[in-house]
């Protein structure tokens, strides 16, 4: 062979290699395409991935989060197991997992200004596990408002018994607050709310309510925005019962109460009201608190050191102002019986043994009266109570209560 033949063989083989090369290039290159193709689609690396994606309501790094809506979801599969704890401290969060697997909530309202981990885990159809994270900050304090509210769940009360809501801080949109507070009754009244001032909501049909009756308030205050950058943080519904009806009657003029119950008069017994310079107020008054028992010191009324009863018996509140109907069992014997004269210092007295013990007018009046229940006093020489005093909204006409209604 001569030099040219060697060297056109070279030529060839080397065009060979780089055309081997070229297609080894190219098989590399089309097999990474592949690949990415199956990754992204049906591939050996999804076949790997869990499809069950969690979400954490409460995202990782924020604050102001919701002490009553934070939870757990997953979409895809079904938690296995989520964790929360009280950062810092470690202290477990009870909650627990529902909805098939779908759903993890905290058992308890979560505390306001405070910082949580939360860790779940998640498994799809295949067994292929996911896991998710967040660290966070409950709203504070001062971010947000609370309403304080009476009845309480599954209460059973007189038919006088407003919806009452004190809130921690002074509210400047009502309407939105109002709005996200609804109060409604079985017997179909129309129930309106009226702001005293700018921490207090009341809710109230035209009437007494039905005897009777179910009465179910819903408040959806989480979120809220009640004044500038300060949020609700309730979100619940509470039931309650409206009992029979009762009605006592105070004649200030003959020192009698008459009670009826349902229509019909029960009893009537002798009382004490107010005398001439402690008058009992007149109007509708409705029993906010019983105790068996309890200390009754003129000081907290402002009326210097004219009486201090550690032991009071069967005392029922009327007014926030100090008015109670209560057992007497100091009355002085030196005056005329029950029934013929006030003697008391704004208060009604009803006759009672000390100790509360015995068949005595107290006892029997105590037991047979409800939180709720209305007492209206007549023909005092003192003025109608307020009708923020208490809770005591009766004493406004009906057109005046719906116009301090926000919404």
């Amino acid at each position: 062979m001569t030099k040219p033949d060697i060297a056109a063989r070279r030529v060839v083989v080397a065009c060979a290699a780089l055309m081997v090369g070229a297609l080894t290039l190219t098989a590399c290159g089309g097999s990474a395409n592949a690949d990415s193709d199956k990754d992204g689609k049906q591939g050996a690396g999804a076949a790997d991935t869990s499809v069950a994606k969690i979400a954490i309501s409460a995202k990782d790094g924020s604050t102001g989060a919701s002490i009553n809506s934070t939870g757990v979801k997953v979409s895809g599969g079904r938690l296995t197991d989520v964790r929360m704890t009280v950062a810092g401290t470690g202290e477990a969060v009870p909650g627990e997992i529902s909805g098939g697997g779908k759903v993890w909530k905290p058992k308890e309202q979560l505390e306001r200004g405070t910082k949580y981990r939360i860790a779940a885990t998640a498994k799809d159809g295949e067994g292929r596990t996911s896991a998710a994270n967040s660290v966070f900050t409950t709203v504070t304090s001062a971010d947000s408002f609370i309403g304080t509210y009476t009845p309480d769940q599954g209460s059973t009360v007189g038919v006088g018994m407003p919806v009452s809501f004190t809130f921690d801080k002074a509210i400047t949109d009502k309407k939105a607050v109002q709005s996200h507070i609804t109060v409604t009754s079985s017997s179909g009244q129309k129930v309106v709310g009226h702001w005293f001032g700018a921490q207090r909501l009341d809710f109230r049909p035209q009437e007494y309510w039905k005897a009777g009756s179910k009465v179910t308030m819903k408040i959806d205050l989480d979120g809220v925005e009640g004044a500038n950058g300060v949020h609700g943080v309730q979100k619940k519904t509470v039931t309650f019962t409206v009992g029979r009806s009762q009605v006592s009657t105070v004649d200030a003029n003959t020192q009698t109460m008459t009670v009826v119950r349902d229509g019909k008069t029960l009893k009537s017994v002798p009382i004490s009201a107010g005398d001439a310079q402690h008058t009992t107020y007149n109007g509708q008054m409705v029993i906010s608190e019983k105790s068996v028992q309890t200390r009754m010191n003129s000081q907290t009324v402002g009326m210097g050191s004219e009486y201090d009863i550690p032991d009071v018996p069967h005392a029922m509140r009327l007014t926030g102002s100090g008015t109670f109907i209560h057992g007497n069992y100091w009355y002085n014997k030196g005056n005329p019986p029950f029934g013929r004269q006030g003697t008391s210092h704004g208060c009604i007295g009803l006759q009672d043994a000390q100790g509360a013990q015995g068949s005595t007018p107290g006892k029997w009046f105590y037991d047979n009266s409800l939180v709720g229940d209305v007492v209206i006093v007549k023909n005092s020489a003192d003025s109608t109570v307020a009708p923020d005093n208490g809770l005591n909204g009766w004493n406004m006409e009906w057109s005046q209560w719906v116009a301090g209604s926000a919404v």
